[in-house]
């Protein structure tokens, strides 16, 4: 079982197999786009910029679970993300992180990459994940822990 098992709706409504970045180092993020952590949208984009040359791919899930900082549409969330921080890298629809609706993806990245003290519920906004070439999970990053803070740690598997 890999994060290649998996597909989810990109942000325009189509069906996208996570096989399609096989091979790549991967970053998932669940983001927001009224959120005080929503600023890392330039540090992520300017992560997959500088890298993804080297085989990363930066992959975004808006996320409306933590205080409803991503109350627009599919639409609404795209235009936001380019508009204000030039997004480029892969976003997708919104999906749940957390409860009876959690999106089978993140139950995965969950459970592969446990939080704080074993926890497998996300806490917030922002939370990366970060998947090897090999499709494996090998890093959880929280909120808090920017773009520019896990560089290395994002470099060290491409």
């Amino acid at each position: 079982m890999s994060v290649y098992n998996f597909s989810a709706t990109d942000i325009r409504g189509q069906e996208l197999s996570l096989e399609t970045f096989k091979d790549k180092v991967i970053l998932i993020v669940n983001t927001a786009s009224k959120c005080g952590f929503t600023p890392q949208f330039k540090g992520l984009e300017t992560l997959y910029e500088e890298l993804k040359d080297d085989g990363l791919v930066v992959l975004g899930f808006p996320c409306n679970q933590f205080g409803s900082q991503d109350p627009g549409s599919d639409g609404d969330i795209e235009e936001f993300c380019q508009l204000n921080y030039g997004v480029s890298f892969p976003m997708f629809s919104k999906v749940d992180v957390n409860g009876a609706d959690t999106h089978p993806l993140f139950k995965y990245l969950k459970k592969e990459a446990k939080g704080l003290l074993g926890s497998e519920a996300i806490k917030w906004n922002f939370t990366k994940f970060l998947v090897n070439r090999e499709g494996d999970v090998v890093a959880r990053f929280g909120s808090a822990e920017t773009p520019e803070s896990i560089a290395k740690k994002v470099k060290k598997h491409l």
